[in-house]
């Protein structure tokens, strides 16, 4: 390109189409690797909503950073230990009964839904005890392959891996929260370090109101589940099953799936009836509905300023794009996006507008 000028020749400006690439290059790398961001996910979400706590408790107590972040880990670690010691032996107990009894726990339902009627399955008619029979074998010749038990495997070691990890990194970050601060803001080149400081001061704030957004949500999870299971269906264990469901709420598509399985074992075990199976399927809908299109988009929306009918399509498209990972990290991306346009649109005196 020729200067007017002068005749030289200037170098085209680089910096949006480098900005670009990068980010399309940020977005594949984590659409490969969207199983690996979980523990990462996870660790970070839950050390960033302690770095409040971690210096109000430094200030009052005087004691050094390490201190304090290792009380905190400590006594995260001993809340979810006391949740899996409390949940786990009657849980556990409960699918160990169904397991060891698969044919019946599934005649029971078969027996509510149809009672001494059959159904027409595949060409194939079949009353309970048959219907029974065929899942049984169904699951059995499923499980039974070779390749199907080391994928079940594979996902049960990962799983337990991801654990663990993740509670490695939370110490980390607990450890070293404002490190990892400075360490991504070098990484902005020196002259927008300015804009990305203010962008931080007005994104930080942001995001905590969105996570104690889904804080909310799952306290609402816990309550709901409690008020459908233990009073209305009088199922066993229906407080530390709200628990569960509760905690679940985390875990995107996954966790609810999860807890609805669970419970809805446990309450056909309980009471296989016609009117239990309708009750308990009521209640399900209604706890998804509930959260999914209801409370979840309104409070998040509320928390996060942005349009509840944002909230959902983000959702949906952080999980299909990246997974699990993707469902979580969706509407802080949005958050992230808003708080970076509003200060290049109306600069640092801009006010967030609701989307």
């Amino acid at each position: 390109m020729t200067n007017p000028e002068n005749g030289a020749r200037s170098e085209p400006v680089r910096g949006p189409q480098s900005a670009w690439i990068v980010l399309i290059a940020v977005l594949f790398v984590a659409h490969v690797l969207r199983w690996i961001l979980l523990p990462f996910t996870f660790a970070g979400i839950i050390a960033f909503m302690c770095d409040p706590l971690q210096d109000w408790l430094r200030a009052h107590t005087r004691a050094p950073r390490w201190a304090v972040s290792v009380f905190l880990f400590v006594i995260i670690v001993a809340a979810v230990g006391v949740v899996v010691a409390l949940a786990g032996p009657p849980l556990f107990g409960q699918l160990r009964r169904i397991a060891t009894d698969l044919h019946g726990s599934i005649a029971k339902i078969a027996h509510a839904a149809l009672g001494s009627g059959t159904i027409t399955l595949l060409g194939d008619e079949m009353n309970a005890d048959q219907l029974a029979t065929a899942a049984v074998a169904g699951l059995r010749s499923a499980l039974g392959h070779t390749l199907r038990v080391l994928e079940i495997g594979a996902v049960v070691f990962a799983s337990l891996f991801g654990v663990f990890l993740t509670g490695v990194l939370l110490i980390y970050f607990l450890l070293s929260g404002e490190r990892i601060r400075v360490g991504l803001l070098w990484l902005v080149p020196p002259p927008r370090r300015a804009q990305a400081e203010r962008i931080w001061s007005r994104l930080g704030p942001a995001l905590r109101r969105y996570f104690l957004g889904v804080f909310g949500v799952m306290i609402y999870a816990t309550v709901a589940a409690y008020v459908g299971l233990g009073v209305f269906l009088g199922v066993p264990h229906a407080f530390l099953l709200a628990v569960l469901t509760g905690m679940l709420e985390m875990v995107p598509v996954i966790g609810p799936a999860t807890s609805a399985i669970l419970a809805g074992l446990i309450a056909a075990q309980h009471s296989a009836t016609a009117a239990s199976l309708i009750g308990y399927a009521i209640y399900a809908v209604a706890l998804r509905l509930s959260i999914d299109q209801l409370l979840g988009p309104i409070a998040l929306g509320t928390a996060s300023r942005l349009h509840p009918t944002l909230i959902i399509f983000c959702f949906f498209a952080g999980g299909v794009l990246f997974g699990a990972a993707g469902v979580i990290l969706a509407v802080p991306a949005a958050i992230a996006a808003r708080a970076i346009l509003t200060d290049v649109y109306e600069g640092p005196g801009g006010r967030d507008r609701r989307a």
